[in-house]
This record gives C-alpha cells, sequence and structure tokens, in this order.
C-alpha cells in the first residue's frame, strides 16, 4: 500500500506517483457472465492509467494463466473482473498464494459480499437494515415467501450481480419462472420483500476507520434498473448528489459505511440501497466490491461529484493495492509451473 487517500477541504491528498507503482495488470474480462461489463471496465482503468504514467497491461484470467503475471514480474494488479472468478474471493486467493498486491478486498470479505444471503445475515446480527429475506433451494421453499412476506418480492441468484437473473414478483403465478429464472445462474435462490422507493448507491474509497463514502447517488431509471438499462442505455438518469434532505443523506452514508465496515471490505466498493418511500427507512441490498468502471458506472459518478476526476480515482484505488493475510510464506519461495 503506497499512501492513504484523503479528503481535505482544498481537494484530494495522498494520490501514489505513477512511476513508484512499477508494472501493472489489469485484470478484466474472465469467465463469469459479467464477462462483457468486465471488459468495458478493464479498457477503460487501462487507459487512464496509462494517460498518468503507469506501466499498465492488460490480462485476460479466460485466456492467460495466471502464473504469468509472476513470470511477467508484475508487481501490482488492479481487479476489473466482476462476478465469480474475480469478485468472489478465489482470485483474491490465487494473489495471495502469489505474493502479488491487488486492488478491493481481500478473500473474506470478497466471498461474504457476492453472496447476497451471507451478507444479509451479517447485517441482520449486526442491528443493520436489510429487507426480509428467504433463502430458496427450491420453487416449494421458494413459495413460502409468499406466505411469510407478502407480494411484491424480488427473487434474485445468491452470488451474480449486474441484475443478472433478477425478477420483480408481483402476483402468485409469476414466481415458478422467476424462481427458474434464478436457479439457472445459482443453485441458491434470494427472495426478499421489494421495497419501493428510490433507488440510492454509496460509493466507498479505504478501510475501517478511515473509509471514505462519495456523495450518494439517486437512480432512476424507465422501468426496470436491468443489465441494458446499467451499461447500455442513455435513458437513465442519475441524480449525483442524490436530492435528499441532509439528515436522510447522512443516515444513508453512515448505514452504507457500517454495512461495508461490517464485511471487512478494504479498499473501494459501493453499497446499494432502497429508501422506502413510506417508511423513510434505508434498506441495504448488497455491497459491490469491484464495481463497474465503464462509462456508465456509478462509482467514477460519484468520485467526479467529489471532486476525483476518473484518472485520479484509478490512481488511489491502485495506490491501496496490498495483501491482506497477515501470515504468507515469501513471495520468492513460491513454486510457479509453466502455464498449461
Amino acid at each position: 500500500m503506497t499512501g492513504s487517500l484523503t479528503r481535505t477541504a482544498s481537494g484530494w491528498t495522498g494520490l501514489p506517483d505513477p512511476r513508484q507503482l512499477g508494472r501493472v495488470a489489469v485484470l478484466m474480462g474472465g469467465v463469469s457472465a459479467e464477462r462483457e461489463v468486465s471488459l468495458m471496465s478493464g479498457q477503460g482503468v487501462l487507459s487512464a492509467l496509462r494517460e498518468r504514467g503507469v506501466n499498465a497491461e492488460p490480462f485476460d484470467p479466460a485466456e492467460s494463466d495466471l502464473g504469468e503475471l509472476r513470470r511477467q514480474g508484475v508487481d501490482r494488479v488492479f481487479i476489473a473482473l466482476h462476478g465469480r472468478y474475480g469478485e468472489d474471493g478465489t482470485v483474491q486467493g490465487a494473489l495471495e498464494l502469489l505474493g502479488i498486491p491487488y486492488t478491493g478486498s481481500g478473500v473474506l470479505a470478497s466471498a461474504l459480499a457476492i453472496d447476497k444471503v451471507r451478507s444479509k445475515s451479517i447485517w441482520v446480527a449486526q442491528g443493520l437494515s436489510t429487507p426480509p429475506f428467504l433463502l430458496a433451494r427450491s420453487l416449494d421453499g421458494a413459495q413460502q415467501a409468499i406466505a411469510t412476506m407478502g407480494l411484491p418480492l424480488a427473487v434474485k441468484p445468491c452470488r451474480e450481480g449486474s441484475s443478472i437473473g433478477f425478477t420483480r414478483v408481483d402476483s402468485v403465478d409469476q414466481l415458478p419462472a422467476a424462481f427458474e429464472q434464478a436457479a439457472c445462474h445459482d443453485a441458491e435462490v434470494l427472495i426478499e420483500r421489494f421495497v419501493t422507493g428510490p433507488e440510492l448507491t454509496v460509493a466507498i474509497l479505504g478501510e475501517g476507520d478511515q473509509a471514505i463514502a462519495l456523495p450518494p447517488i439517486e437512480i432512476r431509471a424507465q422501468g426496470q434498473y436491468d443489465y441494458h438499462n446499467k451499461y447500455f442505455s442513455d435513458e437513465t438518469v442519475y441524480l449525483c448528489p442524490a436530492p435528499l434532505d441532509p439528515a436522510v443523506t447522512e443516515r444513508i452514508l453512515q448505514q452504507a459505511l457500517a454495512a461495508y465496515r461490517s464485511l471487512g471490505c478494504t479498499g473501494w466498493g459501493r453499497v446499494d440501497l432502497m429508501l422506502e418511500a413510506d417508511s423513510g427507512i434505508p434498506w441495504l441490498l448488497e455491497v459491490n466490491t469491484s464495481p463497474g468502471m465503464t462509462s456508465h458506472s456509478l462509482v467514477p459518478m460519484a468520485a467526479q461529484a467529489a471532486g476525483l476526476d476518473y484518472g485520479s480515482l484509478c490512481l488511489a484505488i491502485l495506490g491501496q493495492a496490498s495483501l491482506k493475510l497477515a501470515d504468507r510464506p515469501n513471495r520468492a519461495s513460491l513454486p510457479v509451473g509453466e502455464a498449461q
């Protein structure tokens, strides 16, 4: 870790010197359902880092063995992978074994955050607000949700992002198809009470008590905020900062920080919430530990509103790259076989 990013009255301090970052690999693509988005994120990050003078190169784990990172003498990695095998602790564990510092959260925090049921269980134990939910592995189990939570419901795969496999269920007859769609992506399906109200997201930089929450964004989509509206539509409206009462804004920021810290997240991330129209309660939905960095993405938007441009944001995230496990073997002693 090269320094501590700090926001002051006059701007941001703690950005790393690009010349001291060494050889950098931007991990993008991968094999998850979010490969297409990851490639867009990775190309944006790669271009920004190169423009700032960083010796950066692309690396697609779907096309090259991770051991190549060691053989190529990579000093640190910017993870721009999304979804499984990139955001779930697997690649983080491999990088720990290789001894190569990487951006974002560590193995455990990444695994917890991508698992919506486990992360929500932690929030419940911590006294944080998250919509009532049920884990279903069969349609019979899913049908219990209507009896316990009523309608409407949100049905989604337990470990996917970008709204992949998500369905809003407003009637009993919609549930079987919604469950089947989610189960195509994950054997475990999350069913939670659907919250009606403004959709919000909060980007966070740093870790622990030093973590910084950026201005919240309100998302106003034309219809459901699905995969298309997130990454390709120009009709979705983003309000940043979200037009909220200052006291409500502060409550949302503190809720997001508490959710992020409770999972042990580090480096950067994004917390998604719904602000219930009737009760005014900000309900936690999920934490993304490797958020999108495309032209439509929300973390760069929030950073810009806080006075941190895209290139500086990429540098700030890269500057926090580190190994998270305290006890690890010496990097030089780790054998690296030839790629198959």
